[in-house]
């Protein structure tokens, strides 16, 4: 599969992945939930081939931006009606640099 399909289609349920990583550690802090989401990803998009295969030239400005994308769905859910009753999800994602 093309690597780009295949990002795209691991970017897509980004928003569930985030919502279920804060059901199933909503205890945890927010850095250990977003380490979660990231290694569940990674995992998702086989990041450990595409870099064996070259599709991905620079792993850590990868990881990068995938954090962020992260970051902005956490952000985005907790500006939304989904974080109803005072309850946020920006425990889900680190610190907003």
């Amino acid at each position: 599969m093309n690597f780009l399909n295949q990002l795209l289609r691991g970017i897509s349920f980004i928003p569930s992945l985030v919502a279920g990583i804060e059901s199933l550690f909503g205890s945890k802090s927010g850095a250990e939930k977003k380490d979660a989401a990231m290694s569940f990803l990674e995992s998702a998009l086989q990041t450990v081939d595409a870099v064996a295969q070259r599709e991905i030239v620079d792993p850590d400005k990868f990881r990068d931006g995938v954090s962020r994308i992260i970051d902005g769905v956490v952000e985005c859910l907790n500006a939304s009606t989904w974080a109803k009753g005072g309850e946020t999800a920006s425990s889900a994602g680190a610190s907003q640099s």
